[in-house]
């Protein structure tokens, strides 16, 4: 079983990466699921 401390850690430039990956996923997707919750709560409160 390998535990963190085994897991060498990732290079900065990959990290950095990463968070602009996640960003770029995570934006659009918070913003979409924000504007469907205001449709949807028009929807059921007329």
């Amino acid at each position: 079983m390998t535990t963190p401390a085994d897991i060498p850690a990732a290079p900065p430039r990959r990290r950095a990466l990463t968070v602009l990956a996640w960003l770029w996923v995570g934006l659009p997707l918070g913003w979409a699921l924000y504007e469907l919750g205001i449709k949807a709560a028009q929807l059921f409160t007329g």
